[in-house]
Order: C-alpha cells, then structure tokens, then sequence
C-alpha cells in the first residue's frame, strides 16, 4: 500500500477509535429501585451532560445482591442498604468514591452521615441517595375507641401484652423481617440493638412472644392495603407504605384516615447509598451522576416525587410543604438522634434468629 495511503488509513483508524472512546465515556448504566426517582430528573441530567442513562429497576436487595456478586454486571451506580452494602464492601464489590469529584458534597446531613458510617468506616464507597424509618402506621379512630388518648408513639402498643390485647379485635400486622423487628425489639429493652449475644435475642424474643397471640399476622406488604380498608388498625412497617395506605385510604374515601409515628423509644433507620461497582464501565460518568444527584433541586425532586427524605440538608428549602411538613418523613433532630442504623449480622448469628423468628411466629 502506497505511504500516504497507510498514513490516511492509520489517522482514520485513530479517529475511529478515538470517537468510540468518547462514544463510550457518554453512557451510564444505573440499577435502582422501582419508582424511586423523578423521570424528569434523569432526563435533565442526560441534557446537562450529554451522556445517556440506561436506567434499570429492582425490588429487592438480594435481586442486587444476585448481580452483583456474580461479577461483571455493567452498572456504574447502583443503590443497596445499608446493611446490604456493609457486607458487600467486605466482599470488595464496590470502588472507593473520589469525593474530589463531588462538588455538592457538603450538601450532606451531618448527623445522618455519622450514622451512615456505621456501614461503612469513613463512608469511603458510598454516598447515600435516600432514606427512612420503621414505625407505627395506624388507623386513628380505630386506635383511639380502644385506647383513648393513650400516645400512639410507642411501641407499648406492640409490645405490652396488656395493651396490645385491647387492639387484637381491630389487627395487629407485624414486618416479616426478624433481622429489623428483632433489633426494635432490642433497642426497645434498653439493650444492644445490634447485639448478637444469646442471652440478648433470648430476652427479645421473649418480649415479642409475650404479645405474640395478639397479632394478627407477619407480613412485609400484606398491611398497606389492609391499614388502607381497615382490615387491621396497626401495624409495624415502613414509613413510605404507610404514607401510601395513608394515600390509598383517602382516595377510597372510606373514612379511614391513617398516621404514622416513629416510637419515642428510638427506632431502626434505614439508608439506601449509592455506590459504584468496582468493576462499572463508567466511572466518571458515575461520579458525574452521583453529583448532580447531590443537587439541592434534585435531592428536592427526589423528595417531592417519591415521599422519602433525602440526605441533603440544601434541598430542604425546596421541599414542598407536605413533604419537609410531615414529621413520618423528615422527623426533627431530636427524634433523629434516637434512631439507629442495623448492622450485616454474622452468618452464625442469622442461623439463630432464623430458628427464634420461626418460633415466635409458630408460637412455640
């Protein structure tokens, strides 16, 4: 082949490649929750930066889990719990986050971030995306032609035997989550909520074994509806399904009209972070993402979409009332303070709870 021709070819060959590398930096694959962001949001972002989001959904942790522990998924940010995310840094699945590229970083809730922590030392591989509590949704008249005007906060509606007895005709429904109503339970004794000792999930057990024949049942989603239809009259769940039973019953116009309270006794947060595989294709378009997620009017978007509270301090001026208003999603600093966050428990520890959760619900 003539010189010049192997020198033109040799050019375009560069450029080609050269154009598929920038082709490529212009994409990134995220894995989040179902219903879990503004789709004008994402859009935006594709407009600002120019690279486009493949945007998949999941419903549950371990679906992520499965992904990401079988390598090569080809997401660039992905959004576990916390306590999914503390084990899955100890199995080296995500990359250390370069804060340097995160210039709405200081946009953050110091308090929350210390608890945040608690899943990972420093905060090194995540940036949290939103977050929320377990607590008490209820049915207000319900509760109160049973109780009078007995506080609703406190868990002694769950689990004082004598005061759960009065709600059993009207239905108790419990989370079928041992690892989270066992730590409320703890917490609620005045001990360890992340305590794997034996004699501490023995005095747990015994306290939800006291109260157990006054639940109706153990369900992590049957008690939205049922809180909605005024199937039951309490239960212990997330604080977005009840906002939702608290939605639904209003817009069935029933009468029913449904709180939510988080327990004055201190209560299990929970934290969905964002996080970068190690091994994501597109790392700074990620960073790029995660930032613009920082945004004080995307962190408020969020929020005003998906009524769940998000970890930026900036973004609270933009909240619409119903949302920075409600006490079940952005609860004060004092009740902030009382929350706690769980830890991944140990593998021997899960095979006891396993067999003390199955007891209780049998009521052996």
């Amino acid at each position: 082949m003539h010189l010049k021709k192997i020198g033109l070819t040799a050019a375009l060959l560069t450029a080609a490649l050269s154009t598929t590398a920038v082709a490529e930096q212009q994409v990134l694959n995220v894995y989040n929750w179902s219903d879990y962001i503004d789709p004008a949001a994402v859009k935006q972002f594709e407009a600002e930066t120019g690279i486009k989001v493949n945007y998949d959904v999941y419903d549950s942790n371990e679906v992520l889990e499965a992904k990401l522990m079988s390598g090569g998924s080809g997401y660039d940010v992905v959004v576990p719990t916390g306590s999914f995310l503390e084990r899955q840094v100890k199995a080296g699945i995500y990359a250390e986050i370069d804060r340097s590229k995160l210039s709405n970083y200081s946009n953050l809730d110091s308090v929350l971030i210390e608890k945040i922590s608690r899943h990972d030392a420093g905060n090194k591989h995540n940036v949290p995306y939103a977050w929320g509590t377990i607590g008490l949704g209820y049915n207000e008249a319900m509760v109160k032609a049973r109780l009078g005007d007995m506080p609703v906060d406190t868990l002694d509606l769950l689990f004082k035997p004598e005061v759960a007895a009065k709600l059993a005709d009207c239905g108790i429904g419990l989370l079928d989550s041992p690892a989270e109503v066992m730590s409320i339970a703890l917490n609620y004794l005045g001990l360890d909520p992340n305590s794997e000792k034996k004699a501490d999930l023995k005095k747990a057990s015994a306290l939800i074994s006291a109260a157990r024949q006054n639940y109706k049942y153990f369900h992590s989603g049957k008690y939205i509806s049922d809180l909605a239809n005024g199937e039951i009259c309490v239960a212990l769940g997330y604080n977005g399904d009840v906002l939702q039973a608290q939605s639904r019953a209003e817009e069935a116009g029933q009468g029913h009209k449904i709180g939510y309270a988080i327990p004055k006794e201190g209560t299990l947060v929970w934290f969905d972070l964002m996080a970068i595989p190690s091994d994501a294709p597109h790392p700074d378009a990620a960073h790029q993402f995660i930032n613009y997620v920082l945004k004080a009017e995307t962190g408020a978007g969020i929020a005003n979409y998906v009524y769940y509270a998000v970890a930026n301090k900036a973004a609270e001026p933009l909240l619409n009332k119903d949302v920075i208003g409600n006490p079940g999603i952005y609860p004060s600093d004092e009740v902030k303070a009382n929350l706690f966050t769980q830890n991944a428990h140990t593998a021997k520890f899960d095979r006891k709870l396993t067999r003390a959760w199955t007891n209780i619900k049998t009521g052996r």
